[in-house]
């Protein structure tokens, strides 16, 4: 099984920066994706940053220049770097990981609230 534990989350002003950091518990080593949604209430979850298992990388249209995802495969973590944050960025940030190998299965985490003010 994998477990996965956000942290980072917090209260920003507007243009400032947070990153947020994802540990998994298990060990990753084949996936469809392992990265980063949001979820606002009454919407629907949107892409911000995956990894695809190619190393290749997928953003949502609405970061694109702005967010950066990294991971340490070492350490089994994906972060987010988060720069000239938007009000409209405010949302429930959650890790996710679709595992293909050693444990199959669709993974996500608790959630970290991430709030822009204007």
């Amino acid at each position: 099984q994998v477990q996965l534990a956000e942290s980072g989350g917090g209260l920003v002003q507007a243009g400032g920066s947070l990153t947020l950091s994802c540990a998994a518990s298990g060990r990753i080593l084949r996936f469809n994706y392992f990265g980063w949604f949001r979820q606002g209430p009454g919407s629907q979850r949107e892409l911000v940053a995956v990894f695809r298992n190619d190393g290749s990388t997928a953003y949502g249209d609405s970061v694109k220049g702005r967010f950066a995802i990294s991971k340490n495969t070492d350490k089994n973590t994906v972060d987010l770097q988060m720069n000239s944050l938007k009000p409209e960025d405010t949302d429930v940030y959650y890790c996710a990981a679709d595992v293909l190998s050693p444990y199959p299965g669709n993974f996500w985490g608790q959630g970290t609230q991430v709030t822009v003010s204007s």
